[in-house]
């Protein structure tokens, strides 16, 4: 009999969901799956493992095909377990399913292959969201979790239990005929990021999600419904690119799997065995070094890549040897199953394996809520299936859009009154589109079409017809996703588009497979839109008009030219980079910088850090220095993002309070109770705002919240964590660790019980900040992070600024802090280092956020312009002053931000710098950051370390004077 502990590690792979989480007891789950196993014939338990056909499309005829009456059959006689929905009309599906699940015995499991939404396979009815190359487009993961709720809402909608997605296949073969744009990119930590985020979305709604295609499709050129790819890379190459994502997806709780049918000799060399029939794929990588124990799919076993070589059920045997649990589309399923009993016979498998399998498809079904199924309403199934649609596709264009070369600044925008000279040549369609109106109603432009019948004798008339035209707007249409015959463009279209770019000024959009760029990539201006429908052409003619600006950037590389990661951002020319001496910093000077971060990283007080100094709006002085840490080659980059540890206060918590003191909002002469009711009754009720603004309320430096909530050895205790998420134990703390939901208000209490000090005396408080970031969210009625972010750094275009970067960022591109063997035992990358901070979710008001330094230093920048950045006015110049200039008769503090010490110039430890003015303000973080502004020498001066990897007890970059003696350089180095 199957082993009871195996079946309960099943259910808690299932049960990762915040749906399956609310199911009955896991008890209940058992005698389910037991009482229905015990209901079923031998047969009956092997047909569970089927996954049939549902419908089709006649592409002949062009319109669906149904196979209920096939399906109905296969469940009366069979019973079988799944069946696959693939094109067709929504109330059909729906009428379907619900008679399925009527006649059926046993409930049936629901599936269907939507990527990019049900309109993937329901397109007369329902529009499709972008694909994920176009996601990948984007740098706000995010975003992607949003995506994916909608796609798991849809699926629910028309009760389906599994959706067949994500990809998250690498697609670093630009010929790869079957992935491509399927894929989220070339870029493995993105595409496990993007992964996991669409996962979760479609699982929170109660959907399974399911990983494909493992062990990785993505460097391939033959199509595997055709033949069997053959992947010839070693196990290293494997481990270091393909295998990333699932690993990552695994880790993060993805209900299912489905396994290619690839041809990799590295992990199994047999003749002809597709990675979908080999148990050293699934059981031996997958499961035993993986240690994955979801559910598993095989891809569909009438594809020519598995059929070809073994016909006749023998596909259906192997797939089950190979340790699979569902089997996708087997030929003929009577002919399987006495296939896999003939088998048993031979003890090529064994009733145990079917029990397994059995146990496990009926343990997935309980999760997901068959064994209570109700028929699917039948009303406004293709308006609500099309609900929040628009919506989202304009989302994901106005992030995704990718601006790759700008050489005309005339066209950026492309301004109304000073073009009247216009015209707009459409390749590859034939008449007006939503984009080439646009263009003609705004411009009165006249347009001009070439499509791709058209052959090389018509490119002289258009260059000819537009001959005199000071504008040529050129759009690139209805090309292939795919890369056959150059994505469908003739070359005569390529020819045009290149004549047209040397003999006149233009602008070319490719809406479409950016790969296809490839072939006119010298274009001085150009836009890659990634698809081609009308959201996404009205959101291009916004970025014509400069109504928006472009946000993306490639998520694989086109070419030596157009890397992945290439797309010009607004935001990056805010402060550009400039030669020191032209601004009045001497160059020469500014090198010590390099001596003083390479001893320290010597030294080892720090393994890396990003040292950026601008002057005068421009950059004068930026370089990365070391590596992540001390035993990686993975080297800081300028781009590197930091935990800014206290900077916080500053960078997201007083530019917030700032903000609603504009705004007549906040007066800092009132006190706490006026602002969070639940203070009243306490000591700290009558606390005045300007006085936790200045540290001097009395607060206590901090509490350690964390050792309330672990063992004597550091350990978590199980009343507090669990190690996954759900709506009991919501608060995510790191990888695997979440707080009770309900202990953040114990946090609040603890410190409205914790003893007040002196008032009027300045001690330093992370406390103080935590209140001053309620009471933003009790003002705005949005947390400090939604408000920091789109009232300042959304509008400034900053995409690495902001609280829980693994949410939104690739965790390549942050640097890693403690390994933390006290509370949370693992090495912190990506979530907060402060104790207190995560056990608030990663968003408080003392710590959380992360940034670069470019974002960071336009940030300070704003403050310096007075409040105004690219012409947006964020602060007035008064608020700025009065919280930057001292206002302490006891500290050397302003509101929020640290100054230098009154008497600098007679102390033998100057701070933050002997030179700094007394206008200076900015503030340092304990993992080893230092931000200050010096108003008086139009100054920006930004560090950024993780001194704490691997220990927060490392105090040398502390002790050595780092910063300081940097900051110091930097002030040396004015040209008097």
């Amino acid at each position: 009999m199957i082993k009871r502990s195996f079946l309960a590690l099943v259910v808690l792979v299932f049960c990762q969901s915040t749906f399956a989480q609310n199911l009955l007891p896991m008890n209940a789950a058992d005698k389910w799956v037991d009482s229905v196993y015990n209901s079923l014939s031998p047969d009956e338990r092997i047909a569970q493992l089927m996954v049939v056909r549902l419908s089709g499309y006649d592409f002949k005829k062009h319109q669906p095909v149904y196979f209920d009456s096939t399906v109905d059959a296969l469940i009366k006689q069979y019973n079988i377990g799944g069946v696959c929905a693939f094109q067709g009309n929504p109330d059909s599906i729906v009428a379907i399913i619900n008679n399925m699940q009527r006649i059926a015995k046993t409930p049936v499991m629901t599936c269907i292959d939507a990527e990019w939404g049900v309109g993937m396979r329901l397109f007369d009815s329902v529009e499709s969201l972008p694909h994920q190359m176009m996601l990948g487009a984007m740098q706000d993961g995010r975003i992607v979790y949003q995506y994916g709720k909608l796609v798991g809402e849809q699926c629910k909608r028309i009760g389906i239990t599994v959706n067949y997605a994500p990809v998250v296949d690498i697609n670093n073969n630009p010929n790869n005929p079957v992935i491509n744009d399927r894929s989220f990119g070339e870029d493995k930590y993105k595409v496990a990021l993007y992964g996991v985020q669409y996962m979760r979305g479609i699982q929170k709604v109660g959907v399974m999600a399911c990983a494909k295609h493992f062990p990785g499709h993505g460097d391939v050129t033959v199509d595997s419904h055709l033949d069997l790819p053959v992947i010839n890379k070693s196990m290293a190459q494997l481990e270091g690119l393909e295998l990333y994502p699932f690993r990552q997806v695994f880790n993060a709780g993805i209900g299912s799997v489905m396994i290619a049918h690839l041809y990799i000799p590295a992990i199994d060399s047999t003749p002809n065995t597709a990675t979908s029939l080999s148990k050293n794929n699934v059981t031996g990588l997958m499961r035993d070094q993986l240690g994955y124990n979801g559910l598993t799919f095989t891809d569909a076993l009438e594809m020519q890549g598995v059929k070809k070589f073994f016909p006749n059920g023998e596909a259906a045997v192997k797939s089950l040897i190979a340790g699979n649990d569902m089997l996708c589309l087997p030929e003929d399923v009577g002919v399987a199953i006495t296939k896999i009993k003939q088998a048993i016979d031979s003890n090529r498998l064994s009733w145990d394996d079917i029990e397994l399998h059995c146990k496990k498809v009926l343990m997935a079904k309980y999760s997901y809520g068959l064994a209570k199924w109700q028929p699917i309403d039948t009303n406004h199934i293709s308006s609500d299936l099309n609900k929040g649609i628009p919506e989202m596709k304009k989302i994901v264009a106005e992030n995704a859009i990718t601006l790759l070369r700008k050489t005309d600044n005339n066209f950026f925008p492309l301004a109304k009154k000073k073009h009247t000279s216009v015209a707009y040549i459409g390749i590859g369609i034939d008449s007006d589109n939503v984009f080439s109106k646009k263009i003609h109603d705004t411009y009165k432009a006249d347009v001009f079409y070439f499509d791709y019948k058209q052959d090389s004798g018509r490119i002289a008339s258009v260059m000819d017809s537009i001959a005199n035209y000071k504008s040529v707007i050129i759009g690139v249409h209805a090309y292939s996703r795919t890369p056959a015959k150059n994505f469908g463009i003739s070359q005569a279209a390529v020819t045009l588009i290149k004549q047209l770019e040397k003999q006149t000024k233009c602008l070319v959009f490719a809406f479409g497979n950016p790969y296809a760029i490839r072939s006119f990539e010298d274009t001085a201006n150009l836009y890659a839109c990634y698809e081609d429908d009308s959201v996404i052409q009205s959101t291009a003619f916004d970025l014509l008009q400069g109504t928006i600006t472009a946000k993306g950037k490639l998520s694989v590389s086109i070419s030596d030219s157009l890397q992945f990661g290439t797309g010009i951002i607004a935001s990056d020319a805010y402060l550009p980079v400039a030669d020191a001496n032209t601004v009045g910093l001497d160059q020469d000077k500014l090198s010590e910088i390099d001596s003083l971060a390479n001893d320290a990283i010597a030294q080892h007080a720090t393994p890396g850090c990003v040292v950026l100094v601008a002057k005068n709006g421009k950059i004068a002085y930026q370089k990365a220095f070391g590596h992540y840490n001390y035993d990686t080659t993975e080297a800081v980059n300028i781009n590197t993002i930091y935990d800014l540890a206290s900077v916080t206060k500053i960078g997201a918590t007083t530019l917030s309070i700032m903000k609603l003191y504009d705004e007549g909002k906040i007066d800092l002469k009132k006190t706490l109770g006026d602002y969070l009711p639940w203070t009243k009754g306490t000591d700290k009720a009558k606390l005045h705002i300007k006085d936790i603004l200045l540290h001097q309320a009395g607060l206590v430096p901090f509490i350690q919240f964390y050792k309330e909530t672990v063992d004597a050895k550091g350990d978590p205790l199980a009343k507090y964590y669990a190690t996954q998420q759900s709506d009991s134990f919501n608060i995510r703390i790191t990888d695997n660790l979440f707080l009770r939901t309900d202990w953040e208000d114990t946090i609040y209490k603890r410190i409205l019980e914790s003893p007040l000090k002196t008032k009027g005396k300045y001690v330093y408080s992370d406390n103080d900040f935590i209140f001053l970031g309620k009471i933003v969210e009790k003002i705005t009625g949005v947390t400090l992070n939604e408000y920091a972010e789109k009232t300042f750094y959304a509008p400034m275009g900053l995409m690495t600024i902001g609280f829980k970067p693994n949410e939104r960022l690739p965790i390549n591109r942050i640097a890693p802090t403690e390994n933390d063997g006290y509370f949370r035992h693992q090495l912190l990358r990506g979530d907060v280092h402060d104790p207190g901070a995560a056990m608030l979710g990663g968003v408080a008001g003392h710590a959380g956020l992360f940034s670069n330094a470019y974002d960071m230093a336009v940030l300070m920048q704003m403050l310096l312009n007075g409040g105004e950045m690219n012409g947006v006015h964020y602060l007035k110049k008064s608020t700025i002053h009065l919280f930057t200039d001292y206002q302490s008769k006891v500290s050397r503090r302003g509101y929020g931000f640290d100054k230098p010490e009154k008497n600098n110039k007679t102390l033998t430890e100057p701070y933050p710098c002997i030179s700094a003015s007394a206008k200076a303000f900015g503030h340092m973080g304990f993992t080893g950051t230092a931000v200050w502004v010096d108003p008086e020498y139009n100054l920006v001066y930004i560090f950024l370390s993780n001194r704490v990897d691997p220990t927060s007890s490392n105090d040398k970059l502390i002790k050595m004077n780092v910063r300081t003696k940097i900051q110091q350089v930097v002030y040396d180095a004015l040209i008097k």
